[in-house]
């Protein structure tokens, strides 16, 4: 009995993986689609039916480019990173808490933060392997960022888990099913969407991809499979996020088209964004993770605390 669950879980966590692969090829589709529209233009729809399987042609066409390798790079750091960084994209996926056939994490919240740590150094190895001045830049500042804006992320999370006093994510369906928690704590969950903007280097916060100013930023000495991993893990991650303001603040997981629709909502703002916003300044962007979110998180983490002491 025993190891024919563990083969259900595996086949669970494969078909988890194949749907985040299609979601995020068509994820890509939405983003060249909505930035069309909103740069009064067509997006991709030469390729099947308006443009369906542009997706799976740009993949195609990515891995089965010529790999470029550099004289001067710590090859095997450079070759590996992108491949290491798209492992902990998906790994996270294995939060979802599904009522049937998956792993129920109690410690959900903990481990979310272990994988969004590592993959700081996955950036950064991957700007500094590559031995030159433009990606090491590019991958400094997409760890500063990260890591001044995973303190405003886990200071605004310690908001809902104090609400709930669990760390499993499955928790967070039962205790909005009254009330959601965006109604309760608005500023903190548009405080939670904007770091998240910042966590996975999007617009108006995409430094570490400074096109203006860096080229392309920590990935520019990649191409073909290798951009296309880092490519993919950022898609991952961004589909996470939506997925993640969905579970805290939008009532929780509950297997219905509902919740689906709310979690392309989210996507299609984070795409909302890129399309209306310009890049920020990057002393405006740490200003504004420790001068304003900082603060902002702290005193909130004190009133639900003193709110949860008074009614205990």
């Amino acid at each position: 009995m025993m190891m024919m669950d563990m083969i259900n879980i595996l086949i669970g966590i494969l078909i988890l993986i194949i749907g985040v692969m299609i979601g995020v090829a068509f994820l890509t589709l939405l983003e060249r689609k909505v930035l069309g529209y909103i740069q009064i233009r067509k997006g991709p729809n030469k390729v099947g039916f308006m443009g369906l399987l542009q997706p799976f042609s740009d993949a195609i066409k990515l891995f089965t480019k010529e790999q470029m390798y550099l004289n001067y790079s710590n090859y095997i750091i450079y070759y590996f990173s992108p491949i290491v960084s798209f492992i902990l994209s998906l790994m996270i996926w294995m939060l979802i808490p599904y009522y049937f056939n998956m792993i129920s994490f109690n410690l959900g919240v903990l481990f979310f933060f272990c994988c969004t740590s590592l993959g700081v150094y996955t950036i950064m190895i991957a700007g500094w392997s590559s031995n030159s001045n433009y990606s090491l830049l590019g991958g400094l500042r997409a760890v500063a960022q990260t890591i001044s804006y995973e303190v405003s992320l886990s200071l605004i999370l310690m908001s809902c888990i104090i609400m709930i006093m669990n760390f499993n994510l499955i928790s967070f369906n039962f205790y909005q099913s009254l009330i959601w928690l965006i109604f309760l704590m608005l500023p903190l969950s548009l405080c939670w969407m904007s770091s998240s903007l910042a966590e996975t280097n999007r617009t108006p916060f995409d430094f570490a991809e400074g096109e203006s100013e860096l080229v392309s930023g920590f990935n520019i000495e990649y191409s073909s499979g290798g951009f296309a991993l880092i490519f993919l893990a950022e898609y991952t991650s961004i589909l996470f996020m939506s997925l993640m303001f969905s579970l805290l603040y939008l009532g929780g997981y509950s297997l219905s088209l509902i919740f689906y629709l709310k979690l392309v909502f989210v996507s299609f703002f984070f795409v909302w964004v890129r399309g209306t916003l310009p890049r920020y300044r990057y002393d405006k962007l740490m200003y504004l993770s420790w001068k304003i979110y900082l603060p902002v998180s702290l005193n909130f983490l004190l009133l639900f605390i003193g709110l949860k002491i008074f009614f205990y």
